[in-house]
């Protein structure tokens, strides 16, 4: 008897090749794999139109699609994490020399408002280096995946025909979120961005997650096995990823592999761990920062975000 295919988006890297290969498959179904260029049109069409059956997705996405009853929910696999303190860029003529002289400024914020690496960003201003965010106005040059979210007063759009690097780099805009901006005036706020991730992950922790796995809630409840077939698939995937990652046999390693090896260097851990276990820390950091930010209305359980029959699961 012939396996059921879903339709899944997951991008080709590191701790998801052996799946995209077809050196892991799941026990219960096959993966059929669509690719979406750039990965951001997927958590769209998944959040607009529930186009595929399994999709990767930003996960502050994913607490602004569940506050607004999208009928999938998030597995606890966590494929992309990131330090975003090099994130915020700023004009060095704009006379802006801390985080703190952003405050009564106007700040670019690439594409949406709920983008996780915005959400990310201003976290790190408010809590290691106590800007008032709402002090500041946060100027979009997109919009949202969730097309119901409101966001708070001071989040308003870029004016139409406008960049938003190119107000960066004339200074119109002080800073900015997320913007690739390649000019000698614009630099990171923070000085030596990667060194400060890691010591906020040796400080305290801070080791941000960026992309979750949902999943349609009809396949759920139709199959009680599916979420730890889902689940274990991408977990071995990984974990064949983590051991090459240990053993030195990745031949042309990414920034994100160098990340990953400095992580498991500073942890002496996985450095990729699913579950919801080993990331409630980053998941109530995100949590609690995004209804600090005006995006969700209240703060999830962590248990919430997922079904019942992967809270147990660690991979």
């Amino acid at each position: 008897m012939a396996l059921p295919k879903y339709r899944t988006v997951t991008r080709t890297q590191g701790n998801n090749r052996a799946l995209k290969e077809g050196a892991v498959k799941p026990r219960t179904f096959e993966f059929d794999f669509i690719e979406v260029d750039p990965l951001i049109d997927a958590f769209r069409r998944m959040v607009r139109g529930l186009e595929f059956d399994i999709s990767e997705m930003a996960l502050t996405t994913y607490l602004a699609a569940r506050e607004h009853g999208k009928r999938f929910t998030a597995l606890p696999i966590f494929l992309v994490r990131a330090f975003h303190h090099g994130a915020i860029v700023v004009n060095t003529k704009s006379g802006i020399r801390s985080p703190k002289d952003l405050e009564g400024k106007r700040v670019g914020v690439a594409r949406g408002y709920t983008v996780t690496t915005g959400v990310w960003a201003r976290s790190v201003l408010q809590h290691e280096h106590g800007v008032d965010l709402s002090k500041v106005t946060w100027v979009l040059s997109g919009d949202e995946h969730v097309a119901e979210f409101r966001p708070p007063a001071n989040v308003v759009p870029l004016e139409k025909g406008r960049k938003m690097a190119d107000l960066v780099i004339s200074g119109e805009l002080p800073a900015a979120i997320n913007v690739d901006v390649d000019h000698p005036d614009v630099k990171p706020l923070i000085a030596n961005p990667k060194e400060a991730g890691f010591a906020a992950l040796r400080a305290r922790g801070h080791y941000p997650i960026n992309h979750t796995v949902v999943v349609k809630d009809e396949l759920l409840a139709a199959h009680p096995d599916l979420a730890a077939d889902v689940f274990e698939a991408f977990a071995q995937s990984k974990r064949r990823y983590v051991e090459r990652l240990k053993n030195g046999e990745i031949e042309k390693p990414t920034a994100m592999d160098e990340m990953h090896r400095r992580v498991m260097e500073i942890t002496g851990k996985d450095p990729l761990p699913y579950g919801i276990e080993p990331n409630r820390g980053p998941l109530e950091e995100l949590i609690a920062s995004a209804k600090e930010q005006g995006i969700i209305s209240r703060k999830f359980a962590v248990e919430e975000l997922f079904p019942a029959a992967a809270r147990t699961l660690v991979g």
